[in-house]
């Protein structure tokens, strides 16, 4: 069960909680230890703390909606989307007053 809740994204905090660049944050995340950072740039980024030593930190996805960061620790939302696939169709529609 714990498997269905750790996929998806996932509340962490305010935008605001990481004003400046180099500010970060430490958070559990389903008994797992993951850092929010802005970086020089104004980007905020999460990274996975692993507990290997001499382990580099393993990115994360993160995203900003709203004035709130949310992560997502699922790996199978890691893959890249083929070039192939079909562009997305717009349609345009005439007001019945014109």
């Amino acid at each position: 069960m714990a498997t269905a809740y750790r996929s998806g994204w996932h509340f962490i905090d305010l935008v605001t909680a990481i004003p400046h660049s180099g500010d970060s944050l430490m958070v559990t995340v389903f008994g797992e230890p993951v850092v929010v950072t802005r970086d020089e740039d104004g980007d905020v980024r999460a990274y996975r703390c692993l507990r290997r030593p001499r382990g580099a930190p393993q990115p994360v996805r993160c995203a900003i909606r709203y004035g709130m960061i949310f992560v997502n620790l699922d790996q199978r939302d890691h893959q890249q989307v083929d070039a192939d696939t079909p562009a997305a169709r717009t349609f345009s529609a005439t007001p019945r007053s014109a």
